[in-house]
């Protein structure tokens, strides 16, 4: 019964709808705990009422971009330490950079990793606990 509550809950922040049932899909599959937020703003809420172990950022989105959004998170005590991976497409070589700068843990270029090698990643970080 224990098995629900030692899920690990991602939050998956992700504006294009097939990118993200695809993380959705393969993360569920993979014994995660998956919310799903379209832009930054709703993230920011979602991360405001629940407590997540890891955030896939999409760079991207309307309304507040990934950046504002990892920038906000990290000045947050309760989520400063939280893993955010961005998720970018290639030509954001300058945002991924100030990214890592403002706290991102790593970034994933969409076009170059498979759904199973972005879990890998993220297993990496989830089970370090």
């Amino acid at each position: 019964m224990s098995e629900e509550k030692n899920k690990k809950k991602i939050l998956l922040v992700e504006d294009d709808s097939f990118v993200m049932d695809i993380y959705q899909t393969k993360l569920s599959q993979s014994g995660y705990d998956v919310v799903g937020a379209d832009n930054g703003l709703e993230a920011l809420k979602k991360i405001e009422k629940n407590t997540f172990d890891l955030m896939l950022l999409d760079i991207v989105m309307p309304y507040m971009d990934g950046l504002e959004v990892l920038k906000k998170v990290k000045s947050d005590e309760k989520n400063k330490n939280l893993p955010i991976i961005l998720l970018t497409n290639l030509s954001q070589k300058e945002e991924v950079d100030k990214g890592l700068k403002l706290g991102a843990s790593d970034y994933l270029i969409k076009s170059h990793f498979t759904p199973s090698e972005v879990l890998e990643k993220i297993k990496g970080y989830l089970e370090k606990e």
